[in-house]
């Protein structure tokens, strides 16, 4: 049941180019958002279609294949785990975001 305790899977396109990010050593990172698109039936029967908009971070030899073959638009399938961070903007104001921090990634064909 461990396995199971932060675990998620989505299937989506990239709103954007990814951004990859070179830290001092050598190590890099990979930031985009995935557009979910998902649809629902109102309590009228009209259909309601919504996009939910999720930031993923990815890490370690996955950054090499989303430089290669990542791009905006392109239907992506990540597993991995959610993790939340805390930053400070100029004026001070704290924020909180939720990231999806993958740890396997599929190109899906088209």
């Amino acid at each position: 049941m461990n396995a199971l305790k932060n675990k998620v899977q989505l299937i989506g396109r990239l709103g954007q180019d990814p951004e990859i990010i070179t830290f001092e050593g050598g190590a890099k990172i990979a930031k985009f958002s995935m557009a979910i698109d998902d649809s629902y039936k109102d309590k009228n029967g009209n259909k309601v279609e919504r996009t939910y908009w999720h930031p993923v971070i990815v890490r370690n030899g996955l950054v090499k294949i989303v430089e290669e073959f990542v791009v905006k638009g392109k239907e992506i399938a990540i597993e991995g785990k959610l993790t939340n961070r805390t930053w400070e903007d100029k004026e001070g104001n704290k924020h909180l975001v939720t990231e999806v921090v993958a740890s396997e990634l599929l190109l899906m064909s088209k």
